[in-house]
């Protein structure tokens, strides 16, 4: 395979014009589904909408900035040859890996208020969802490819040749990241998600995808599967496809007239949490959680459905003591308006779910709340919930997310049934052409990377975090939970 094209530069940077960026969403044993209730939506999904008129005034005028009890401490402006959607995020160390549709790019955190971006590798495959696991980083690729290599040009998926997949780098020089490894898989890699073998000599790459079609010779319905691909820590050359669990034997939600992917094709993300042997699958039509004692077969022990309020079943976080999940609702696949009044509180929200045990110790998922910004966006910005983390302070639950054009919250889910925002910052629109796709929160400073605009560093107000701040991690990766003490 051909070597990527790998830059060292010292580029700083504290704004950027906005950039339109082109949105996408990113975006067994087998429980009976439980239903969620209240509400109504009948929003097409996956189509932007725009209008000249706006039901309400937006909180946040056109072309200003605001926030509260959160700091934006700089920004790192796209630049060279990244100049695509910016997506996820993954830390280890001094170090953060940030992806985008061109490929990766490692900023250094020496100065964390100022992070340096050191290094960029060009390597085109949407999305370049991103992991690390010690000398490990992963990337996805779920768009068809003419090939494996870094120097790759688009391919119809009604190509047999083409290829899509995983991409296995040696990270043990961060500031020389090596390619040594791609591993392809059925529908490709929209996201993916870690955890390591018991034994920790390996590291199992859990493979998420959806949208099968008949037309495509490596994606056909139905496409109830994840791939599992294991990769040796030792000799990561070895990586291949170890299983193909099939999550939803029923064939999972038959999807109804709300528009695109609200029937269950596989799943859209998966966060593990290797400490209590359990996942959460956010899996378009339905919510699951799963027992992965065994790394290689998963087992589905608890389903939900929320045919109301949930259309597009995007990502799950569990708090730190694996009690509750909270799953994001994609509606649009991140190119609809839905902070607004025409869509309330409950649509393209958070669903906040308990993880109750039954007498006899079985864990069910069950509902508690639904958690959405209350600020109102205009009829032009995309907004609704994505991706986000934990912070960690003892004896609470609070979690920092991005809503694309909806910016930054902070929220407090302490109270599973009465979650509520403590912080935030919004950009109005014409500010950034999509606004932020993820935001983490990591050993004192909360970054994101936002579509357009490049890599921003946020400080939260001490009243929130104070706590947090003394909690130092190695690494952080979002859908590879790891508990920060309790």
């Amino acid at each position: 395979m051909r070597r990527p094209t790998l830059t060292r530069s010292r580029a700083r940077g504290a704004a950027a014009a906005a950039l339109v960026a082109t949105l996408a969403a990113g975006s067994l044993a087998v429980a009976a589904p439980s239903l969620a209730s209240p509400g109504d939506g009948a929003a097409e999904l996956g189509t932007a909408t725009s209008s000249t008129t706006s039901s309400a005034d937006p909180d946040v005028p056109p072309g200003e900035t605001e926030s509260s009890k959160i700091t934006h401490l700089s920004n790192q402006p796209k630049n060279g040859a990244l100049l695509s959607t910016g997506s996820d995020i993954a830390f280890q160390g001094d170090y953060a890996f940030a992806g985008n549709y061109d490929g990766f790019t490692v900023y250094d955190l020496s100065d964390p208020e100022n992070p340096e971006q050191v290094v960029q590798v060009y390597c085109p495959g949407g999305q370049n969802d991103i992991s690390v696991y010690k000398d490990i980083l992963v990337l996805s690729t779920d768009s068809s490819r003419s090939d494996d290599s870094c120097a790759s040009t688009s391919l119809p998926a009604t190509n047999k040749a083409a290829w899509e997949g995983i991409k296995v780098w040696d990270i043990s020089n961060p500031l020389a990241p090596e390619y040594v490894q791609s591993v392809e898989t059925e529908c490709g890699s929209h996201t993916h998600s870690l955890v390591p073998s018991k034994n920790k000599r390996d590291v199992y790459v859990y493979v998420s995808s959806y949208a099968p079609d008949g037309t495509y010779p490596d994606c056909q319905p139905p496409h109830d599967t994840i791939s599992i691909v294991k990769v040796p820590l030792r000799t990561p050359t070895a990586a291949r496809v170890v299983a193909t669990p099939n999550l939803f034997p029923d064939g999972g939600y038959e999807g109804d007239d709300r528009g695109w992917y609200t029937e269950t094709t596989g799943c859209h993300d998966i966060t593990t949490y290797a400490k209590y042997d359990l996942a959460a699958g956010a899996c378009m039509g339905d919510g699951l959680l799963m027992d992965i004692s065994n790394r290689e077969r998963p087992r589905v022990i608890s389903r939900v459905r929320d045919t109301e309020n949930f259309a597009f079943w995007h990502s799950a976080t569990f708090n730190n003591d694996a009690t509750k999940v909270v799953f994001t609702d994609e509606l649009g696949g991140g190119g609809l308006a839905t902070c607004n009044d025409e869509f309330g509180p409950t649509l393209g929200a958070n669903g906040i779910y308990d993880i109750e045990r039954t007498w006899y110790g079985k864990r069910t998922l069950e509902f508690a709340s639904y958690y959405k910004i209350p600020r109102t966006n205009s009829d032009d910005e995309n907004c609704v919930a994505h991706n986000g983390s934990l912070i960690p302070v003892k004896g609470k639950d609070l979690m920092v997310q991005s809503w694309y054009q909806g910016g930054v919250s902070v929220f407090d889910f302490t109270d599973s049934d009465r979650p509520r925002e403590v912080a935030w910052f919004d950009r109005g629109a014409g500010v950034s052409g999509g606004g932020t796709w993820s935001t983490y929160y990591y050993n004192g400073y909360a970054y994101s990377n936002d579509l357009g605009i490049g890599f921003d560093t946020f400080d939260i107000d001490d009243s929130i975090d104070r706590k947090a701040e003394r909690v130092q991690l190695t690494s952080l990766n979002p859908q590879m939970q790891e508990s920060f003490g309790r």
